[in-house]
C-alpha cells in the first residue's frame, strides 16, 4: 500500500510517499519559502536529491511541484499517481464537528471549508491541497487528519475562555489547539526514549516553526496548549501576532477605522517576528541581520524566545512539575541558538543543555546535561508518518 501525505503549512508543504508494508519513504521533499522570495523545492528520493528554485507564489504552485516531482522520468519514484492507494492530508482546523480523523467526502469538505476563518492561514492551504490531488485523482480515497483531534483530551479549566457560556453554546468559541498530531507523536517519541510509560510523565513539548505552539502532555494526554480558538492564539510566530491584548483591536477599529480584513490581515500576515523586524518571518534570515547588529531584528528573536520560555514555565505549574522538555518542527530542531535563548534562565526548573550537544541540527538527541533533573531531547517531528499510519487505518477498516 502506497500512502502520500500531505502537509501543507502556512508557508512550506511536506511531503512524503509511503510504502506502508515496511513503512518505508520512497520520497519525500519540501517545498519550501511559499510565497516568500528564494522559494524552491526540495527532493529526495532513492538516496538521491536534488533542489530547484522555482517561484512558488501559493500552495497551487506548490502541489504542482510535487506531483511533478514524484512522476518525473529522472526523479521520480511512480509511473503515474494511480499507483497511490490512499492520500493523507494534514487539516489544521475541524471546529467542534471532528474529533478523529475522517475519509474524506463532499460534506467534509464542506466543513473544512466553513473553518477556514479559525484558520486562515492553513484550511485554505490545507484545500488546495485535498482539491488539487482529487482533481488528479479522482479514484483515489483521501483523509483529513486534523491537528485539532489531539487536543480534545483538554479539560473545561483549559480551553473555556472568560466569554459568556452562551458564546461557547451557539458558536463553539473555545480553545482548540492545534499542531496535534506533532505533539502527539514527539511526546511518545520522548517516552521511548527514556524508556518509560508515558502515563508517568510531564512533558512540555515546543512546535517551533513559521507556526508555533507548546503544548503541556501529562499521563500522555494534551492538558493544555498556547493555541487557541485559531491558530493565531499564543506565542509570537512568523507573521501572526499571537496573544496580544483584545482592546487593540477595539482601539484599531475606532481610531483607525480598521475593519474585519484589514485587522486580519494585520494579525495573521504583516505582526509576528516579521512585523517586529520589518525584515522577514523567516528566522533563518533573522539569525543573519542580528548577527550584523540589526537591532530590530535581534529584538524580534528575543521576544519569541521570552514568550516560549514563559509558557514553558506555566505548563511546569499547570502540570505541577516537569519531566521532559521536547523542541520539534523547522525552529526547534535546527536553530541551536533559539534554544539556547529559551532554556536560559530555567535553570531552577532543573532544565540544562549541554552546548556542544546543542549545536547538532536536524538530528533525534538528548542535549541536556549529565545531572540536569529534566531531560530535553530534539526529536525530529514526524507528523507524515503519523498521518500516513491513520489513513491507513481508516482505508483499511472501510
Amino acid at each position: 500500500m502506497k500512502i502520500l501525505v500531505i502537509n501543507s503549512g502556512s508557508s512550506s508543504l511536506k511531503y512524503q510517499l509511503f510504502d506502508m508494508e515496511k513503512e518505508q519513504v520512497l520520497a519525500k521533499g519540501v517545498c519550501d519559502r511559499i510565497g516568500i522570495p528564494n522559494s524552491f523545492i526540495r527532493h529526495i528520493y532513492n538516496g538521491n536529491e536534488f533542489r530547484k528554485e522555482v517561484e512558488l507564489k501559493d500552495h497551487n504552485d506548490a502541489i504542482r511541484e510535487v506531483l511533478n516531482a514524484l512522476t518525473d522520468k529522472e526523479h521520480g519514484v511512480i509511473k503515474s499517481m494511480d499507483e497511490i492507494t490512499s492520500v493523507g492530508h494534514r487539516v489544521v482546523h475541524g471546529g467542534e464537528k471532528f474529533y478523529r480523523s475522517v475519509i474524506i467526502d463532499d460534506e467534509v469538505l464542506k466543513t473544512i471549508e466553513e473553518c477556514i476563518e479559525l484558520a486562515p492561514l492553513h484550511n485554505g492551504p490545507n484545500m488546495i491541497g485535498i482539491k488539487a490531488c482529487m482533481k488528479l485523482m479522482p479514484n483515489t480515497p483521501m483523509v483529513a487528519v486534523f491537528d485539532t483531534a489531539f487536543h480534545q483530551t483538554m479539560p473545561k479549566k483549559a480551553y473555556m475562555y472568560a466569554l459568556p457560556y452562551s458564546l461557547y453554546e451557539k458558536n463553539g468559541i473555545r480553545r482548540y489547539g492545534f499542531h496535534g498530531t506533532s505533539h502527539k507523536y514527539v511526546a511518545e517519541r520522548a517516552a521511548a526514549l527514556l524508556n518509560r510509560p508515558i502515563e508517568e510523565l510531564k512533558i512540555v513539548t515546543c512546535h517551533l516553526g513559521n507556526g508555533s505552539s507548546i503544548c503541556a502532555v501529562k499521563n500522555g494526554k494534551s492538558v493544555d496548549t498556547s493555541m487557541g480558538y485559531t491558530p493565531l492564539a499564543g506565542v509570537p510566530m512568523g507573521t501572526r501576532s499571537g496573544d496580544i491584548d483584545p482592546a487593540i483591536l477595539i482601539s484599531l477599529i475606532e481610531r483607525d477605522k480598521y475593519d474585519s480584513t484589514m485587522l486580519n490581515e494585520l494579525l495573521n500576515k504583516k505582526s509576528g517576528v516579521l512585523g517586529i523586524s520589518g525584515i522577514s518571518s523567516d528566522f533563518r534570515d533573522l539569525d543573519e541581520a542580528a548577527e550584523k547588529g540589526d537591532e530590530k531584528a535581534e529584538l524580534a528573536l528575543e521576544i519569541f524566545a521570552y514568550q516560549v520560555k514563559k509558557y514553558i514555565g506555566a505548563y511546569a505549574a499547570a502540570m505541577g512539575g516537569i519531566d521532559v522538555l521536547v523542541f520539534t518542527a523547522g525552529i526547534g530542531e535546527n536553530n541551536p541558538g533559539m534554544r539556547k535563548r529559551i532554556v536560559s534562565g530555567l535553570e531552577f526548573l532543573g532544565i540544562e543543555i549541554d552546548d556542544e550537544k546543542n549545536m547538532q541540527k536536524g538530528e533525534e538527541r538528548d542535549i541536556s546535561t549529565p545531572h540536569a533533573k529534566v531531560k530535553t531531547f530534539v526529536i525530529p517531528t514526524n507528523e507524515e508518518l503519523a498521518i500516513a499510519r491513520e489513513t491507513m487505518r481508516l482505508v483499511s477498516s472501510n
